[in-house]
């Protein structure tokens, strides 16, 4: 890269109950020569954890959730507050070319494509760049990492009723748990590039996957 290229600005966004400097961790196990493209910004989620955390023990805290669901991931508490959160991040510290989630952002930012007045034209509008962020230029690309999409009704009829015109990458694990959740995500967009690992919910290395139509 010359000196001239501007680096593109990626929003990383960590899994649930972690925070940004885990997900720096798990993202810094790609080859450096990736880094040398984008500007990374990893925020910490704007709720303390309600519970234990899985890597308690493995990475200090504090730990951090965007936003609570139930077991059924069908009902959702703050998410309006968390897109908010999102929305005015991106104008202050933007903007953005890309969008990165793990695990429970991995659908928050994958579901935002555009149409949506309630939790569901919140998230839509993150990658339409639509009247919630009618300021901020369109996102051009999205990385989704074991993510999935949201299942409740009032959304999906909304943010997954046509396909989303992104760029898009889904790494998706074979042992993971959020596996079919994760090949449903990645069919509700445009041409996505569905990357497989043999491994579960994680950041994977890279080198080692199979390139597959969604």
């Amino acid at each position: 890269m010359t000196g001239q290229e501007k680096m593109m600005k990626v929003l990383c966004l960590h899994g649930f109950r972690t925070n940004g400097g885990f997900l720096r961790k798990q993202i810094s196990k790609w080859d450096p020569s990736i880094f040398q493209h984008f500007q990374l910004d990893y925020p910490d989620g704007i709720f303390l954890a309600g519970g234990k955390s899985d890597i308690e023990g493995v990475f200090p805290p504090p730990y951090y959730e965007w936003f609570q669901y139930n077991k059924e991931f069908t009902e959702y508490e703050n998410l309006e507050e968390c897109i908010s959160f999102l929305c005015d991040y991106m104008m202050k510290n933007g903007p953005f070319d890309g969008l990165l989630g793990f695990s429970q952002v991995g659908c928050s930012t994958s579901s935002s494509s555009g149409r949506l007045s309630s939790p569901g034209k919140l998230l839509t509008e993150l990658l339409s760049s639509g009247q919630v962020l009618k300021d901020h230029p369109p996102i051009k690309f999205l990385v989704s990492i074991s993510g999935s999409m949201f299942r409740d009704p009032s959304i999906c009829d909304i943010a997954y009723r046509d396909p989303i015109k992104v760029k898009s990458v889904h790494f998706i694990g074979e042992k993971d748990w959020l596996k079919l959740p994760s090949e449903d995500l990645a069919s509700a967009f445009d041409n996505p590039l569905v990357l497989r690992h043999p491994q579960g919910h994680t950041v994977p290395r890279l080198g080692w996957y199979k390139s597959l139509p969604s």
